[in-house]
């Protein structure tokens, strides 16, 4: 079984054809694959190029793994990492092109070089009912929880994927440790939902921490990014164009009057192989 690494502001993603294996990876395949001690490791698997999409106008599709087997709907770095994977074996230009994903079709364009790329996301909403957000109605801004025995300020979003973020005065792994999994699966998220700690540095920056729906605790994610930046700008504690830093580096986002998020960051390859058979047998 092939892959290619790449990572994006160190959240990395494996690359594997679908072609090249020839059936669908297992829940378990995709979990030793994923694990950091007993397979490659990598915070999930870009399963693709799968066959065009006519009917969304679609050349490329995708799907994506978490580490723990489950389906991400959308990922603004695996979508950067996967149009990178696409140039780089020829199969686009730096043209725009549109990539389908369960979260529904997204365009993107490669830079030259291949180092830089942009991701047209879609557009954000904050309707619980589309999210969805069991007990909330309407949009979900400055609503309140109890995590944890700590009393809380949240909004809700979705680009395709649920968010929810949570604005601080300060933000610290270790907090995003602690809060992202009891939020991540409270019970008024009835699909899991991804976890940003957020804040406002001024109207241009924001900084947050991520605790990834599937994958735990993350250095920097495209869509989180994309959804913390929609919540500031929805808050009016930001502009229409946001510098998101993370602990892997900075992602430059714009929101629109109409909530259609961009997002331009980095791409970085860092290697390929072949997955031997007996790393499945232990």
């Amino acid at each position: 079984m092939e892959f290619r690494k790449y990572h994006g502001l160190g959240n990395d993603y494996l690359v594997i054809d679908p072609d090249d294996v020839g059936r669908d990876l297992t829940r378990a395949e995709v979990i030793r694959i994923c694990d950091r001690h007993f397979g490659v490791g990598a915070d999930g698997i870009l399963w693709g190029p799968l066959p065009a999409d006519e009917v969304a106008g679609t050349a490329f599709g995708l799907r994506i793994f978490n580490p723990d087997g489950s389906e991400a709907e959308k990922s603004g770095n695996g979508l950067r990492i996967f149009a990178r994977h696409l140039h780089d074996e020829g199969l686009v230009t730096n043209a725009p092109f549109c990539v389908l994903t369960r979260g529904g079709p997204v365009t993107c364009r490669v830079h030259p070089g291949g180092g830089l790329v942009d991701v047209e996301m879609g557009k954000v909403s904050f309707d619980a009912a589309r999210i969805p957000v069991r007990g909330e109605t309407g949009d979900v801004i400055d609503r309140r929880m109890v995590i944890g025995g700590e009393e809380l300020v949240y909004a809700a979003a979705t680009i395709g994927n649920p968010h929810c973020v949570l604005p601080l005065a300060e933000v610290s792994p270790a907090r995003a440790r602690r809060l992202g999994p009891l939020v991540e699966t409270d019970p008024r998220f009835p699909n899991r939902t991804n976890v940003q700690l957020m804040q406002i540095l001024d109207r241009a920056n924001i900084r947050i921490e991520i605790w990834e729906r599937g994958a735990g605790y993350t250095l920097a994610s495209g869509s989180s990014s994309a959804a913390a930046a929609a919540v500031a700008r929805r808050m009016g504690a930001c502009d229409g164009l946001i510098t998101v830093h993370m602990p892997g580096g900075q992602l430059a986002i714009t929101v629109g009057e109409h909530w259609d998020v961009g997002m331009t960051g980095p791409v970085t390859a860092v290697a390929r192989g072949t997955i031997a058979a007996e790393m499945f047998a232990g």
